[in-house]
């Protein structure tokens, strides 16, 4: 009885601890500061989680065929997801810096996105990340469906196929 006690006692002097810690502003919350390994840790074990949990929807039929692919291509060049995360031929925008946690190059984690992950994060963004919702952009599914499909195919896309997809791409407004 006695053992539980003083467990119940440490857990309640190491919440007290926490919440002055983080509520008292002694954690940097600044873009430049290195978050702890463990709160790193933490952080991408809820957002993997999350995004598993609820990305339940099944790709269109017609997802990954050729027209899909351009016409993602063309919407993520007007959507400005090429200032982030970079395109074919394209460099992300000096800004993308400064993000934290920096956006991830889409040509080497499209592979571990099954499409239903693309879509929901795609559409939901992902909070801390400064990765927008493009839903309450304005972006309807089938928009987001086709950029998925895109970022699917884009380990493969060339420079001269992007460039060619999205010559007449304009920023969205």
């Amino acid at each position: 009885m006695r053992l539980l006690a003083t467990i119940g006692a440490l857990a309640i002097v190491f919440g007290i601890g926490c919440a002055v810690f983080f509520f008292g502003g002694y954690y940097n919350v600044a873009g430049t500061a290195e978050d702890p390994a463990v709160v790193t840790w933490a952080l991408t074990k809820v957002r993997v989680a999350s995004v598993n949990r609820h990305a339940t929807e099944n790709p269109p039929a017609p997802f990954g065929d050729d027209n899909m692919v351009q016409a993602g291509a063309k919407a993520y060049a007007s959507n400005g997801c090429a200032n982030c995360h970079g395109a074919p031929g394209v460099m992300w925008l000096k800004y993308s810096e400064g993000l934290h946690p920096d956006p991830p190059d889409l040509k080497k984690v499209a592979g571990d996105l099954s499409p239903a992950q693309l879509f929901w994060i795609i559409k939901n963004g992902i909070n801390m990340t400064g990765m927008p919702s493009f839903a309450q952009a304005g972006a309807q599914d089938n928009e987001i469906w086709s950029i998925a499909a895109f970022v699917k195919k884009l380990p493969s896309v060339s420079e001269a196929d992007y460039k060619s997809w999205t010559a007449s791409a304009e920023p969205r407004k």
